[in-house]
């Protein structure tokens, strides 16, 4: 803490800003402010912004490091204000964050650094963090309870655009990408680290480095964090999560290619408006929807949904007439039709469109989850569509596709997304109903077929643990801990040693074990 002798251990290299934003956290800001000034990389700055909070001068003044910048301001504007506040001051070719009430582990910083400069061409880096579970006491002070490495995913991007897999804690990336995505935006109360994150991915891959470089806080019973707080009021969430999935940056992507989805009706309605909105609760992948309407039916539209193209045509268009149109208008490099009334809801395109950008089919088209004759919709490249409209213009649409050479089917289970994390899910369900052997074997599988390998057999060790096969758990406890050792990893070791009855071992595990929850890790040598 303040008055320790700072590392002298030196390390060169591009300069990196920690942002620390805070608001009423004084007795945990000493804590977290000590871990990013001393890492063993120092070449660093650290911007701390009081949120309008009690005053933490005093906290900040007495590390008297030239390092800290401090950005004390009176009035409460939120996270994302002061994040965007911070950036202006930030010098650094790298950006990092910390929270008010977590830590780094010393070399958080050095390992991002190393990843970035010397192991990949990715712009953006994490690592893997310590969930700390403890309760909290009247005078604020926390009782460490456990500590649980909860998740250690490698990146996907799929996964991404629909929900947020890394933390904000854990990552580091490029300043200039910041240039592309925008800055952090101001009217999300909520979710407003995933937004930046899911904004990163359009123009970069996210490096995974599979080490735990920190911990972050979880408090037993009610949480004072505002972002779970805010998370109580479901109409305000839902206003977040939809601005966030709807939020397009400037083009061009480097990652990610466009979605178009194109509405058929007839004219403008409650089925069709209903269709609107649903696409609107329900679509992920980033698109912008292109509606073919009479100028009469365009001008009673009323909805604040954004990424809406009105295409006018002439009231008497057929089908193919309104689609074409439509496709001239298109700027996506996928295509969606869909008919007024079709039902939508979770993963109502992203199924077919996974597959599609996967499909190493040349003319592939893919008939949407519900797709009947009376209600059909399916998703193509729209280069395949443009040939198939330009090269028989006078067929209707489904026999210009035929004509086309495309060939239309629908998607198999291998081929959808999220095939990780369905399986995860029976995993965990099976682990709840106490089919442990079950639950092991999925684990095992995740493990020999995915990404994830350390996180999966660590839980594929708990599960042969329960089940009472204790050699499966004994190996995969074993290649875990061999790697990277957890808190988890070493009680469950030491457990099966104890049944082995190498009691000298099971001790040594589990004073490493009680090492690293009583956090002496974060002593400083």
């Amino acid at each position: 803490m303040p008055g320790m002798a700072r590392n002298s251990e030196k390390k060169t290299g591009p300069l990196v800003s920690v942002l620390i934003p805070t608001f009423n956290r004084s007795a945990y800001l000493s804590a977290a402010l000590a871990s990013a000034l001393r890492q063993t990389y120092i070449n660093i700055e650290v911007i701390v912004v009081n949120d309008g909070g009690r005053d933490v001068s005093d906290v900040v003044n007495s590390f008297e490091d030239r390092r800290v910048i401090f950005i004390n301001r009176s009035q409460n504007r939120g996270k994302a204000f002061s994040l965007n506040e911070a950036l202006t001051r930030a010098g650094g070719k790298y950006v990092a964050y910390l929270d008010d009430d977590d830590l780094y582990y010393p070399r958080h910083i050095e390992t991002l650094v190393d990843a970035l400069e010397n192991q990949t061409d990715c712009q953006v880096a994490y690592s893997d963090f310590y969930k700390v579970c403890c309760r909290v006491s009247q005078d604020g002070t926390r009782q460490v309870l456990s500590k649980v490495l909860e998740v250690s995913r490698d990146f996907d991007r799929f996964f991404m655009l629909y929900f947020n897999h890394v933390l904000h804690v854990c990552l580091m990336h490029c300043r200039d990408l910041l240039e592309k995505t925008g800055p952090y935006n101001e009217n999300l109360n909520v979710l407003i680290d995933w937004d930046i994150s899911r904004r990163l991915v359009f123009f970069s891959d996210f490096h995974h480095v599979p080490e735990i470089t920190g911990e972050y806080y979880s408090p037993i019973g009610r949480c004072d964090r505002i972002s779970v707080l805010q998370r109580e009021n479901e109409s305000e969430y839902l206003r977040n999560v939809l601005t966030i999935r709807t939020t397009r940056p400037p083009k061009p992507w480097s990652r990610i290619k466009d979605a178009s989805i194109i509405i058929d009706a007839d004219h403008l309605d409650g089925q069709a408006g209903r269709t609107i909105g649903a696409i609107w609760r329900y679509t992920f992948f980033p698109y912008k929807l292109y509606l073919p309407l009479p100028c009469t039916d365009s001008g009673r539209l009323n909805t604040d949904m954004p990424n809406i193209v009105l295409v006018p045509v002439n009231p008497l268009s057929a089908q193919a007439q309104r689609i074409d149109a439509a496709l001239e208008a298109c700027d996506g490099e996928y295509v969606g039709i869909v008919q007024a009334g079709f039902p939508v809801k979770d993963f109502w395109i992203e199924n077919s469109l996974y597959a599609l950008i996967n499909s190493s089919g040349s003319r592939d088209g893919f008939e949407l989850e519900g797709s009947t004759d009376a209600l059909w919709a399916a998703v193509f490249r729209k280069a395949d569509l443009q040939y198939a409209r330009n090269g028989f213009p006078g067929l209707p649409l489904r026999q210009s596709l035929e004509a086309a050479g495309i060939v239309l089917r629908r998607s198999s289970l291998e081929e959808i997304p999220f095939r990780f994390d369905r399986l995860l899910q029976q995993a965990q369900s099976a682990t709840k109903n106490g089919s442990f052997t079950e639950a092991a074997r999925i684990f095992e599988y995740l493990a020999d077929h995915y990404q994830n390998k350390l996180w999966m057999k660590a839980l594929a060790a708990k599960a042969f643990f329960e089940a009472g096969d204790y050699t499966r758990a004994d190996r995969l406890t074993g290649e875990v801990n061999r790697q990277r050792p957890t808190v988890d990893t070493l009680l469950l070791e030491a457990l099966l040693c104890r049944e082995k009855k190498k009691f000298i071992p099971a001790i040594e595990l589990l004073k490493k074990a009680e090492y690293i929850l009583e956090g002496n890790e974060l002593l400083w040598t």
